[in-house]
């Protein structure tokens, strides 16, 4: 018992110590080049931006809490905890460099100037401001479309079964799908 005690020891060290050879390893393949191109990169999308607002919304929070907690202190609450999240902003830079590390570790350094190119054409500008419109319509059309989809299915799985069993059959909701799915007379 004690010796497969120590080979799980042994094993466990052993892919410990193997992956953080590899994980060094693959931290030193990445070159200046590619952490230039990932930056130009992710400027260009803007893909960092939605996190601008996690220090903020933390200190918000937190100022909340402690306020409930200890309503006698608010203006002095309010200005520790302001002061010491302007003291650990310039930590928002260690995100862009992991940012940067992630995509250099992800595409080439010729890919990522391409990506930097598109998202700094007029195209890329405009993809990245209409986006989110053109997805909400995109939604809305598949929510509705899945509506008859659903409706559809119903119906029609539900009259193919009639056929087999030749009686009327109750559907899970009631019938609902199918009353929806009939033709109005």
């Amino acid at each position: 018992m004690i010796k497969f005690a120590g080979l799980g020891r042994l094993a466990a060290a052993t892919i410990l110590l193997s992956g953080m050879a590899f994980g060094s390893a693959n931290a030193q393949e990445i070159s200046e080049d590619q952490i230039k191109a990932a930056r130009a990169a992710i400027n260009a999308m803007g893909i960092t931006n939605q996190f601008d607002n996690i220090l903020p919304n933390l200190a918000e929070q937190l100022k909340s809490t402690m306020i409930q907690a200890n309503p006698n202190f608010g203006n002095a609450i309010n200005s520790s905890v302001d002061a010491t999240a302007l003291a650990l902003a310039p930590r928002r830079a260690d995100l862009e460099r992991e940012a940067a590390t992630t995509y250099a570790k992800t595409f080439t350094v010729d890919e990522l100037k391409a990506i930097a190119d598109f998202y700094n054409s007029p195209a890329g500008k405009k993809l990245i401001k209409d986006s989110p419109l053109a997805n909400r319509e995109l939604y809305k059309s598949a929510d509705i479309w899945g509506q008859g989809i659903s409706r559809d299915l119903a119906k029609q799985s539900s009259d193919a079964l009639q056929k087999i069993v030749k009686q009327p059959v109750v559907m899970p909701d009631g019938g609902a799908a199918a009353q929806q799915a009939a033709p109005k007379q």
